[in-house]
């Protein structure tokens, strides 16, 4: 079963590698990089979080506790939307503009309206945590000077210890501001 949402359609082909923008369709939301290794296994882990909570919550309809059964499956639904959601997080281009999707708010910014995509050095938070490092940062500037809170850096759940991914996506998020802010 495919699941787009963790693929990045062909931006990974070699046959695409010289091409900013490899997508056909540039009206639909893109993540134009792959999640993580780190994001996909909190994700898994979640999962696998929940499966063990269903088959308590089947044990227990076994045993007769019907309420307590309902509280496991809500429980076991929180946590697959919750899994879900944590795949999702990241930046999104389109044609459109950019979006920074968080696990809880989502924000948007039209490309007329960003004055700026670059990437700056600058204290970054290790793996969402409060905890800073010094490391790089993809921000968008919106017209007026007002920063966005960072798109991408290279210490977060995609891009951990993975230099060349963070560069390859900070690039193909400017080529997609580039190409659209003139337009």
């Amino acid at each position: 079963m495919p699941l787009p949402f963790l693929t990045a359609d062909r931006a990974f082909d070699a046959s695409a590698e010289d091409v900013a923008l490899p997508f056909d369709d540039h009206d639909s939301w893109r993540r134009p990089y792959r999640p993580g290794p780190w994001r996909v296994a909190a994700a898994a882990s979640l999962l696998l979080l929940a499966s063990f909570v269903l088959i308590a919550g089947m044990i227990i309809v076994f045993a007769g506790a019907v309420p307590g059964a309902t509280v496991c499956l809500t429980l076991a639904l929180v946590v697959i939307v919750c899994a879900l959601r944590l795949l999702r997080v990241g930046a999104w281009v389109s044609r459109h503009g950019v979006r920074r999707v968080g696990f809880l708010s989502t924000t948007t910014v039209p490309w007329n309206r960003v004055a700026a995509v670059r990437t700056v050095q600058q204290p970054v938070r290790w793996l969402g945590f409060p905890r800073t490092v010094q490391g790089q940062a993809l921000i968008v500037v919106r017209q007026g000077g007002e920063a966005m809170e960072p798109l991408l850096t290279d210490s977060n759940a995609d891009f951990l210890a993975r230099g060349e991914a963070f560069d390859r996506a900070a690039d193909t998020v400017e080529a997609w501001g580039d190409e659209y802010r003139r337009g």
